[in-house]
């Protein structure tokens, strides 16, 4: 069960898919339960299309309408039919307090994949009360579950500081044919910068919670082009605030793979971060990053090693480090190969094996007492 899926392309989803095509590889049966508008089929999977509006000024987010109406239609019905023998609940939220107690009901075991940090987002607001709010609502829904998987040792960390029971670390994969650098690609290069600079490069949405106007920092360092590879609400005030920056739009498939590839060096700016594909598929292509040192990126990224990690908040940290590494390149390729052979083995087949592992576990714990 998912609350964003496609046509939706973020995070969440792209987990969700990959996980999709594993079962589907390893001859597992599966069905999708989903908001929004999703497409009846996916990787040969039926897929249940739950109620659904959208948050205005927020396309992407949906919420079910009303949940009484979800709870009553096809999702239970759905549920009993198919009789899963455990029940996936990616990113709850909106629809995790309902959805866990359906599945309760039905005897069905749930694994939680905690993966949106809601109570950060709320206190990069200054909604403390809002966050205190989330955490108890997360609480709520996770404590039902069988298991919570964190992606990172940093976000286990914080599900068990505000009393989740039963945490475990299950990272995400990274698609090393499609993140490679091999597809690196100097005429790109060319055109982003004619006289050869640097390039410096933030990839993921552009929203107000990834920090990315922080890049200002960086505006007038000598033989630096930074690059915005993504798109987002923020798109328009960002492009304001950073008028010399190269703003790529939304980019997928090999577009996507080129760009990443192409960039010298990846920045992330954003601080609640529960993993950072974006800076593993970086990694996976050579090359190095540069991130604020909070959330999963300080998991991800092995400071002075495949990149720096700088103090949240501290910007003179931050371009300090990318000066270091764009005036020095036997510095930025040597990070660079050692971040590409960090992440290399973390595939997706691997990632979801270790998923099955977690699926096999809740079931055995719920089947042992009515052993």
């Amino acid at each position: 069960m998912s609350e964003t899926f496609l046509p939706s392309i973020n995070g969440v989803t792209g987990s969700v898919l990959q996980v999709l095509r594993h079962l589907s590889r390893t001859g597992h049966s599966a069905r999708v339960f989903a908001l929004g508008d999703p497409p009846p089929v996916c990787e040969g999977f039926d897929v249940v299309n739950l109620p659904s509006i959208g948050v205005p000024g927020h396309r992407h987010v949906r919420v079910p309408v009303p949940v009484p109406a979800v709870l009553a239609g096809s999702l239970p019905r759905e549920l009993a039919a198919f009789r899963p023998d455990v029940l996936h609940l990616a990113s709850p939220f909106a629809l995790g307090g309902p959805v866990t107690r359906v599945a309760a009901s039905l005897g069905i075991p749930v694994v939680a994949i905690y993966q949106t940090d809601v109570a950060g987002f709320a206190r990069r607001y200054g909604l403390t009360a809002a966050s205190s709010s989330a955490w108890r609502h997360i609480r709520s829904v996770h404590e039902r579950a069988r298991l919570t998987l964190a992606p990172s040792p940093t976000a286990a960390h914080e599900l068990v500081r505000h009393d989740i029971p039963r945490v475990e670390v299950w990272p995400r994969g990274v698609d090393t044919a499609t993140f490679s650098p091999a597809h690196r690609d100097a005429g790109l290069r060319a055109r982003v910068s004619p006289v050869g600079d640097v390039l410096v490069g933030f990839v993921g949405r552009l929203a107000a919670e990834k920090q990315v106007e922080d890049l200002d920092v960086l505006s007038d360092l000598p033989g630096v082009q930074v690059v915005v590879i993504g798109d987002g609400p923020e798109r328009e005030r960002l492009e304001r605030r950073l008028p010399a920056a190269h703003f790529t739009g939304s980019l997928s498939g090999p577009d996507l793979s080129r760009a990443v590839a192409s960039l010298d060096v990846m920045v992330h700016t954003g601080p609640f971060e529960t993993f950072c594909q974006a800076a593993q598929e970086a990694m996976a292509s050579a090359v190095p990053v540069v991130a604020v040192g909070a959330g999963g990126l300080r998991n991800l990224v092995d400071h002075s090693r495949t990149g720096w990690l700088y103090p949240p908040g501290d910007l003179a940290a931050l371009r300090a480090h990318v000066a270091d590494l764009a005036g020095d390149q036997a510095k930025r390729v040597a990070m660079g190969r050692a971040a590409h052979l960090a992440v290399r083995a973390r595939t997706w087949p691997v990632v979801c094996d270790q998923l099955l592992r977690h699926y096999e576990r809740a079931t055995s714990e719920v089947a042992a007492p009515r052993r």
